[in-house]
């Protein structure tokens, strides 16, 4: 089984932490549908990361669609969702939050850093900003009132997701003021960061990492322009 994305990809990053949890082997092969066009469209000409080859050849895509086949497999003997409709409901919202900024952080990021400064729509990047705040207000006050699982027994979809959301806008967008106005989800992340589950897969791929300081170095130009 193959894992194909680079883990600076939050949606890569989250299927490899759970498919740790889940206890599943597999081979991460870190492509960049990027930089490795022609090689990741040999294997899925759709060029979507996280793509992940099964030992018959098939391909799945979509980290959740991915994340539900192995949720459902009966020999898992380990499971990352909650069984309880309650429970479940609000694991489902915390995850919808996070997966909401994952995708407005990639809207800023794409809009500041690829496309020409004179075609940038301020309005739009504004709408952009706050809806990406608007997704961690929400997570701040669910995870007062139902925590995040920071331990490697207890960790679930919702920890794992929220965690990977989060460190990947503070990787790319972080101002430091984070810890001030959400101090709680700052403080559970920064636990669950510790978990051996998270460790094992860091934000980076370790031979990318020049490639990814180059990548932040014009990010800070782009966002600092104006």
């Amino acid at each position: 089984m193959k894992l194909i994305g680079t883990l600076d990809s939050p949606y890569v990053r989250r299927v490899a932490i759970s498919l740790n949890y889940y206890g599943i082997h597999f081979k991460h092969e870190p492509m960049s549908v990027f930089s490795n066009l022609e090689r990741f469209k040999s294997i899925n000409p759709v060029l979507k990361a996280p793509t992940l080859v099964l030992d018959d050849q098939t391909i799945l895509l979509d980290s959740s669609l991915i994340l539900d086949y192995f949720e459902t497999e009966q020999q898992n003997k380990r499971k990352l969702m909650p069984e309880t409709r309650q429970e479940r409901s609000r694991s489902l919202r915390q995850i919808g939050l996070a997966l909401a900024a994952c995708e407005k952080t990639i809207q800023i990021v794409y809009e500041r850093n690829l496309r020409p400064i004179e075609k940038q729509h301020e309005p739009w990047v504004s709408r952009v900003c706050g809806q990406l705040q608007a997704a961690f207000a929400e997570l701040e006050k669910d995870i007062i009132e139902w925590p995040l699982n920071t331990t490697e027994d207890s960790i679930d979809q919702a920890s794992i997701t929220v965690a990977v959301a989060w460190s990947f806008n503070q990787k790319m967008l972080g101002d430091g003021t984070a810890d001030i106005r959400y101090p709680f989800l700052t403080r559970y992340v920064s636990e669950i960061e510790q978990l051996t589950g998270f460790v094992t897969v860091p934000p980076e791929d370790q031979h990318n990492l020049e490639d990814a300081k180059q990548k932040r170095m014009r990010l800070e130009r782009a966002l600092f322009r104006s």
